[in-house]
C-alpha cells in the first residue's frame, strides 16, 4: 500500500508533466539560474564597455586641455 505523501507526489508530478506538454515547456526550470547569470554578465560587460568609452573620451579631452595649458604657461614664462 502506498502512503498518501507518495501518492500525492506522483499525482503532482503527473499534473506538472501534463501541463508542460500542453504548454510546450521543457522539464522544469533547470537551466534558469545559468541563463539569468549569463544575462547579468552580459549586461555588466556592456556597462563596463560604456564606462571605458566614456572614461577614454574624458581622459583624451582632459589630456589635450592640460597640454594646452602647460604650453601656454611655458610660452608666457619663456
Amino acid at each position: 500500500m502506498m502512503s498518501i505523501t507518495a501518492q500525492t507526489w506522483m499525482e503532482i508530478q503527473m499534473l506538472v508533466g501534463h501541463l508542460n506538454r500542453r504548454t510546450g515547456r521543457m522539464l522544469g526550470d533547470r537551466g534558469e539560474g545559468v541563463i539569468s547569470t549569463a544575462i547579468a554578465v552580459l549586461i555588466t560587460s556592456f556597462i563596463g564597455a560604456a564606462m571605458w568609452v566614456a572614461f577614454d573620451r574624458i581622459w583624451g579631452s582632459a589630456e589635450s586641455n592640460i597640454e594646452g595649458e602647460v604650453n601656454r604657461i611655458g610660452a608666457m614664462g619663456g
